[in-house]
C-alpha cells in the first residue's frame, strides 16, 4: 500500500470516528418517565436559541410538553436571570434555596450560574430539564400539591426540593 493511500484510509477512519462521536453526543434520552401533570416546562439557552441536536428534525420539542421560552435580556444584551421568590439558582454546584415552598400554579425558574452544565430532574419523573449551560434557564409550572425532590443528573450529589401547597 502506498503512503498516500494509507493516509487517505487513516483520514477516512478519523472522519468516520468523529461523525460517530458527534452523532452520539447529539442524541439525548427522554428520561423514560412520563410527566404526571399537564404543566408545560420550558427552557432558554443563554444564547436565546436551541442547541443543535436537542430537537429531532421537524419533530418538535425534544420532550413531550416541552417548549422554548423567550429570554429576558438586560441592556447589555445578556439574558437576565429571573429573580424573586419563585427562582432557584444553580451556583457553586448547589441549588439555592435547597427547599422552596410555592402554591399550586406557580412557575419556578432555575438559572445556572455555574460555568459547568447542570440539569434539573425530578425524582418522580414529573419534570426534566435539558442540559443547562451558563446563564441558561429552565421553568416548570407546578399544577398539583406535593413534595418534589430533584437532582442534577450530571452531579447527583446536588439535590433539593420544591414543596407545593394548596
Amino acid at each position: 500500500m502506498t503512503p498516500t493511500r494509507s493516509r487517505r484510509r487513516a483520514a477516512v477512519a478519523v472522519t468516520v470516528a468523529a461523525a460517530a462521536l458527534l452523532t452520539a453526543s447529539a442524541c439525548s434520552s427522554s428520561g423514560g418517565g412520563k410527566a404526571t401533570d399537564n404543566a408545560t416546562p420550558g427552557f432558554t439557552f443563554a444564547s436565546g436559541t436551541a442547541t443543535p441536536g436537542m430537537v429531532p428534525d421537524g419533530a418538535g420539542p425534544a420532550m413531550p410538553g416541552m417548549t422554548t421560552s423567550g429570554a429576558a435580556t438586560s441592556a447589555a444584551g445578556v439574558p437576565a436571570a429571573p429573580a424573586g421568590p419563585d427562582a432557584v439558582t444553580i451556583d457553586n454546584f448547589a441549588f439555592g434555596p435547597s427547599s422552596l415552598t410555592v402554591k399550586v400554579g406557580t412557575t419556578v425558574t432555575w438559572t445556572n450560574h455555574d460555568e459547568e452544565p447542570h440539569t434539573v430532574v425530578a425524582d418522580d419523573g414529573s419534570f426534566r430539564s435539558p442540559t443547562l449551560g451558563n446563564n441558561a434557564t429552565y421553568t416548570f409550572t407546578f399544577s398539583k400539591a406535593g413534595s418534589f425532590a430533584y437532582v442534577c443528573s450530571i452531579h447527583p450529589f446536588m439535590h433539593a426540593t420544591v414543596v407545593v401547597t394548596q
